[in-house]
């Protein structure tokens, strides 16, 4: 591999089409043929790859991967240890933990319950600071739905709240705030060489990101 080369790892999922827009609009575009994983990035000396959200921070984590665009939660709940370039702010969400609405008005016994979430470290921590003893059940999607037959409480990531709403949820607390980043694998960020390229890519999508938050009026005096 080219020592030069700045590897790059895209979000497959929900996140990639925000992802794509903002690179477009940094002049930035990203091509991809079918459905192929391989997209290229009109950046030069750049490979890119698309990756689960969970495994862009696994690569970025292990470093066969330079940077990377990923959601805080799961940064936080692999415990990877990576360099936060620039928070985009996009596909903002909050993790939160849910019971049914009577179970939850009602309150929670400290012991034998039954919690269900895609993210057990971050359960694990919020059970802890709540007191509680639950048994963990792992989802794959779709946590909302385990509730009352199969879990008394999720731990699960929501934009406006109305899913869990929806399902007959309470929210009990949130437990993480998370958007999509750009990540860099420590060695990277380290290297001479990559360093300034991925700086200067954090300014071009920073640029991008103030100026949707303006607006431009031109008058004639």
């Amino acid at each position: 591999r080219n020592p030069a080369m700045l590897t790059v790892a895209l979000p497959k999922g929900r996140m990639f089409e925000e992802v794509v827009r903002l690179l477009a609009d940094a002049s930035i575009p990203v091509s991809r043929s079918g459905r192929g994983y391989r997209p290229t990035l009109g950046l030069p000396a750049t490979e890119t790859k698309l990756l689960k959200p969970q495994n862009v921070v696994e690569m970025l984590d292990s470093g066969s991967r330079d940077i990377g665009f990923a959601g805080a939660d799961w940064v936080t709940e692999l415990g990877a240890d990576l360099v936060e370039v620039l928070d985009t702010g996009l596909d903002p969400v909050r993790v939160v933990a849910a019971a049914p609405t009577a179970l939850a008005n009602a309150g929670l016994p400290p012991a034998g319950l039954v919690v269900a979430s895609e993210y057990e470290r971050l359960t694990t921590q919020w059970l802890k600071s709540q007191g509680l003893d639950a048994r963990f059940v792992r989802s794959f999607g779709a946590t909302e739905v385990f509730p009352p037959e199969d879990a008394d409480i999720i731990v699960d990531n929501t934009a406006t709240g109305a899913t869990l709403a929806a399902n007959g949820l309470t929210i009990l607390g949130e437990v993480l705030r998370s958007s999509t980043r750009l990540y860099a694998s420590k060695r990277a960020y380290e290297d001479a060489e990559k360093r300034p390229r991925i700086d200067d890519l954090a300014l071009l999508l920073r640029s991008v990101l103030a100026a949707r938050a303006r607006a431009m009026i031109e008058i004639n005096v």
